[in-house]
Order: C-alpha cells, then structure tokens, then sequence
C-alpha cells in the first residue's frame, strides 16, 4: 500500500491494511474486538474517541498499542485537578537570555494525544480541549498554530460515578465523534489474556515486545481520503437523519443529539463500510454505529435515571421504532 500514490488507494487495499491493524492489536489487547474496531472507525474518520470504563480494562494499553503501530508522534497528558490550561496547549514565555518572547507548545502538538482519566480534570482544563478538537490548533497569544496531521485525540474517562471525577461539559462531549463503553472480556478471553501477561514476563508492558510500526501518515490520510468515497445512498442518508432526529422527540430523554450527530453518523457508517472491505454504506452500518454516535449526545429524563434505565436502553428503541430503508 505505501507503494501505491495517495489518490489510487483502492477498497481492498485499505481494508487489507485495515485488517493488519485490527489483527495487531487484537493479538495485545484480548477480548475487545469491538472496541478496538470503533477506534478504527474514529481513526478513519479523522474524529476523536472518549473511552469509557472501570480501572483496569485496558483503556490506556489500547491506546499505546495503537500508537506503537502507528509511525507517527504520540504523547500522554495525565489529567488531575491541579493541571492548568497551559499544561495542556502550551504558553508564551520570555527568554532573558535572548530578551524576547518564546512560544513553549504544549503537549497537544503531536499526531496521537493520550487525554488520561480526562474527568478528573475540572471544566476550566477540560475546555483546553475544545479548540484543539474542533479546529485543531492552538491559539497563543493572538496567533493560531496548527497542529500535525493527523490529528487524534483519545480520552479516557472513569465513570462519573466514580470519587474525584468530574462530569464533562456538553460542548466538549459533541467535539468527541464517538463515545465507547469498555466492558469487561469474557471468561475465556479473560483467561488467555492473564495467561499470556503472567508467562515469561516480570511486568505487564514486557508480555509483548516492540514491534515495526504498520502505517504511517500519508497512509493514514489516504484511508481517511478513501473513506470519503465510500457510497452512501441517499436513503440511508435519511435514514441517519431520522434515527438522530427521533431522539429529540423521544420523552425518555431530556436532550436529543444535534446536527453534528447526523455527519459523524455518516462519516462512522462510510469507516465501517471500509472496514469490512465493501464500497457502499448499508442501513446496518448505520445501525451498528448510532450506539457510540449518540450515547454521549443524549442525556437521560430524570425518570429513566430513577428507574435504572441507561442510555443505550432507550437508544435500542429508538433505534428499534424507525424503520429502515430496504436496499
């Protein structure tokens, strides 16, 4: 594939190197196919994933694993609640030696940003985030500086009912195109994977050993390229509309996704065609995907909470009630 120029990238050749990612990193992170097909489908779709699960899923090892696959700048920035803005994009200083100011970039400037644990953070912080994501640079000091491409950002979060965390604001939970719930693996998994973390190695970054990374940046733009060729019928797009239109509606939820939902339905649906190597976006597809699309566009009536109900439960009707097109 890196042989070939950017603009003749063909469907079986990105899902051909879709597929190595996925067997790379499903060979290290055990018992979540899932998750890491949806990171995927972010990735291609040139958007943002918020990560959420219980300590100790894998969230973070995920993470690093991508970016040891991926030949390009990776950071981490460890959100606690003392960190400040400037920690994060960076500040403007003065240089004595030289009498003139200095621009000292933040961690932001990379191509993979680790956001760990980004809710325990407060909202003044996290809102460091919100140009970074939407327009990806970085103001300082009057001057916008943009940052690398690609451009990813993947934040963790520990649920919020969790001690010492911190709910995040709307308008930085729509900047993330995707919200995945880790769930614990199965028990079969769950043995293969404490088997071969514990076999022949001190600690569990040493079970498995550096690897060739498997794609680069021109690669990873000529994917994001390809998927916006994928077809997509226009009765699928309305169907994406519909779905996204009938949560405004739905009384089981106080607040309904907005517009940005209906692209990023779109965009994920077209990245999920690629990845099971088809050139046309199916209804499934878009079915399939309006589960993290949506579930952190949506907040919940105060009677669902009080009755135990979460948010994928009413999407699963929502989603159940509008009818599909049949291609």
């Amino acid at each position: 594939m890196s042989d070939q120029p950017i603009e003749t990238v063909d469907v079986a050749a990105g899902a051909a190197k879709l597929e190595q990612l996925r067997d790379r990193i499903n060979s290290q992170l055990i018992g979540q196919q899932l998750v890491v097909d949806q990171v995927l489908i972010a990735l291609l779709s040139n958007g943002h994933v918020l990560l959420e699960g219980v300590p100790g899923l894998g969230k973070t090892l995920l993470v690093r694993i991508l970016a040891e696959c991926f030949d390009g700048e990776f950071k981490r920035i460890q959100f606690t609640p003392d960190l400040m803005p400037a920690d994060v994009t960076g500040h403007v200083l003065f240089d004595m030696n030289e009498s003139r100011f200095r621009v000292r970039k933040g961690p932001v400037f990379t191509n993979l940003l680790l956001a760990d644990e980004i809710n325990r953070a407060p909202a003044k912080t996290q809102a460091a985030l919100l140009e970074v994501m939407q327009e990806r640079q970085v103001t300082l000091e009057g001057t916008a500086k943009p940052l690398p491409r690609p451009f990813m950002v993947l934040a963790t979060q520990n649920p919020v009912e969790q001690e010492g965390t911190y709910p995040l604001p709307e308008a930085e939970l729509d900047r993330f195109l995707i919200k995945v719930l880790m769930d614990y693996p199965s028990l079969e998994d769950e043995i293969r994977l404490t088997h071969e973390m514990t076999t022949g190695s001190v600690a569990d970054e040493d079970a498995f050993g550096e690897q060739p990374a498997l794609i680069n940046s021109d690669e990873i733009f000529a994917l994001q390229k390809l998927v916006s060729t994928i077809v997509v019928d226009d009765q699928v797009t309305e169907y994406a509309v519909r779905l996204v239109r009938a949560t405004r509606s739905n009384t089981s939820l106080l607040r309904g996704a907005g517009t940005r939902a209906c692209l990023a339905l779109i965009r994920c649906a077209r990245a999920n065609a690629l990845l099971r190597g088809a050139s046309f976006v199916l209804p499934d597809d878009v079915k399939t995907l309006a589960y993290p699309v949506l579930r952190h566009r949506v907040a919940l009536s105060a009677e669902m909470e009080i009755d135990g109900f979460s948010v994928d439960q009413v999407l699963q009707k929502i989603i159940d009630a509008v009818e599909a097109p049949r291609l």
